[in-house]
């Protein structure tokens, strides 16, 4: 597929489409829907709301959406850089106890935001945003 790269309210859709295809794609072949983070030394679980955060984010720009293609690598390399608080005004954050920023460098790519987030009593940890640092 040939993603737009321009930011009209166009290519965003479409770009937000492949992302929303790619994790389908993605979760027929991972039917765990969840990788073991070396850095964390935790399995980070892919959701509805992963997928949710992500198409909305990540679709904004072509770098962020080409990014989400290395989930799999993300998932599984991404370095923890800190966690910090949810933010109390952003409804899908409120089941989470905490929020995990981490750092996925692409070589030739750059380097990967990732954010998961802390399940309020299970502690499980869901994938909750992936998008390029530029």
């Amino acid at each position: 597929m040939d993603l737009p790269k321009d930011n009209s309210t166009e290519a965003k859709k479409e770009r937000k489409e492949f992302i929303i295809t790619f994790y389908s794609q993605w979760i027929a072949e991972n039917t765990t829907k969840q990788i073991f983070n070396k850095s964390l030394n935790d399995f980070i679980n892919v959701r509805f709301l992963s997928i949710q955060e992500t198409a909305g984010h990540a679709s904004h720009t072509y770098k962020s959406t080409i990014a989400v293609t290395y989930l799999t690598e993300i998932l599984e390399s991404a370095k923890h850089i800190t966690n910090v608080k949810p933010k109390p005004e952003n409804k899908n954050q409120q089941r989470f106890s905490e929020i995990i920023v981490m750092e996925h460098s692409k070589k030739a790519f750059g380097k990967i935001k990732l954010t998961a987030g802390v399940l309020k009593g299970s502690n499980q940890k869901v994938q909750y945003c992936i998008t390029a640092i530029e």
